[in-house]
């Protein structure tokens, strides 16, 4: 059978959850003796005529088809907002590359960039398409359901009034961002009525605006067109069917990850040593390796260490914060990335993951990882991760964003003389990414 997979990013550039789920997919796909084909986005600040935006490589000996995107005007489309989630350009290629590899079936993992414009070409062409959401960016703009500042977001005001002002407050300083964000749904849903009114000739905010109103009906009425939606939790099951989504197209089935790897055994039981504390993620703001190392300042080094990993390019000024309220602190070090083929024995070098999130995390796949090495995890107490980590088992959770948090469950580990082995023996593996690929098949009507 042939398969075409969509992400938003790929390889070798990019190796975030979304990206290894998608690559982990496609190479059990292909063992099975599918064709898989991938179709991608590749953010670029060349200036590119239209022809010159897709290209193709190879990577794994898997065939990758790749749309290199900006915010800026191309085809026939000048809003950046509404470039983002409904990409003219990048529907029309996908047209045609649907003519010439002919799949039996398509899978969407993230659409950002790329746009659910690609669900009704698939729909047109009688192609089977079903949409793993890896994150929120179907409902919400950002894919993180935050505001400015920070604060939780249930998703976009009746007229998406929220969205334009924290649009509008990302462009100013942060501190009178914040500020803007308190602005009350119901203001600001009426500036959008207004500005929706006006001539789009009026300027580049009324498009913008407009492409902010009309974005969530887009997205849903394309979504409703799929065969099935695979939410990873219940939260972004909820988030779904409560914003429009059919719910007779939504299941719920966790990832799967790779467990043909071999596990690195790490004694847990507490010595006289330092804990060895590891953050694996993105180093963004959301992912809160911030607050781990604001927590951190309160033990002595003889205490903890940390090893930070992640790539330190994709927000420098985020990393170099980090940096410096690491403030040349011998216990933190940072380690930049690994190979995924290595988790586990990057796993098996720390006494616990903590993942620190600031947002409503959607089940990182770290987590499973963390789970499948009998690593204990200290989290955020937020659904997507609480549907995996449950308090005082097989991990620790605090309030996201709690600095103080954070210390008292790390205060735990360190006076608890037993609690580390029994959250690592607690520690039960995941679903494989073999099960999880069946399970998909299962759902497209397809056999192994």
């Amino acid at each position: 059978m042939r398969i075409l997979l969509t992400v938003h990013q790929f390889f070798p550039e990019f190796s975030a959850g979304t990206e290894v789920l998608t690559l982990s997919v496609a190479r059990v796909l292909k063992s099975f003796g599918h064709e898989v084909r991938i179709f991608t986005g590749f953010p670029t600040t060349e200036a590119l005529a239209d022809p010159e935006r897709f290209d193709q490589y190879h990577y794994d000996s898997i065939p990758v088809d790749r749309f290199r995107h900006a915010y800026v005007p191309m085809g026939d489309q000048t809003s950046k907002i509404e470039i983002g989630y409904d990409n003219h350009l990048a529907a029309d290629f996908f047209e045609h590359l649907l003519e010439e590899f002919k799949p039996n079936v398509v899978h969407f993992f993230h659409l950002n960039r790329l746009g659910t414009g690609l669900i009704e070409k698939a729909v047109a062409a009688g192609v089977p398409a079903f949409y793993t959401p890896t994150d929120f960016w179907s409902i919400c703009p950002t894919g993180q359901l935050l505001r400015c500042g920070g604060r939780t977001c249930a998703g976009p005001s009746k007229e998406a009034g929220n969205c334009v002002v924290h649009f509008a407050a990302s462009q100013l300083p942060q501190r009178i961002g914040k500020l803007m964000t308190a602005v009350p749904d119901v203001i600001s849903d009426r500036v959008v009525r207004i500005v929706r009114s006006l001539p789009v000739s009026a300027g580049s905010v009324v498009r913008e605006v407009r492409a902010l109103n009309g974005r969530l009906a887009q997205n849903v009425r394309r979504l409703n067109l799929l065969q099935g939606i695979i939410a990873p939790n219940q939260m972004i099951e909820t988030l779904l069917t409560r914003n429009g989504v059919r719910s007779d197209i939504v299941v719920r089935s966790s990832y799967g990850i790779n467990l043909e790897q071999s596990v690195v055994v790490r004694d847990r039981a507490r010595r006289d040593r330092p804990l060895v504390l590891g953050f694996i993620g993105t180093l963004a703001s959301h992912k809160g390796c911030h607050v781990l190392l604001e927590a951190l300042q309160r033990f002595p080094a003889r205490d903890l260490q940390l090893r930070i990993y992640g790539k330190q390019t994709d927000f420098p000024d985020y990393v170099a914060g980090l940096h410096r309220l690491a403030g040349g602190n011998e216990a933190v070090e940072f380690c930049d990335t690994f190979a995924n083929e290595d988790i586990f024995t990057v796993l098996g070098g720390m006494d616990a993951l903590v993942v620190p999130s600031v947002w409503n995390e959607n089940t990182p796949l770290v987590v499973y990882s963390a789970q499948a090495a009998g690593c204990p995890v200290v989290a955020s107490n937020v659904p997507g991760i609480a549907e995996a980590v449950t308090h005082d088992f097989n991990g620790l959770l605090f309030e996201p964003g709690s600095v103080s948090g954070l210390e008292s469950a790390l205060k735990r580990l360190l006076a608890e003389e037993d609690l580390l082995a029994k959250l690592s023996s607690n520690s039960t593996p995941p679903k494989s990414v073999s099960v999880y690929v069946n399970e998909l098949l299962q759902k497209w009507n397809l056999t192994k």
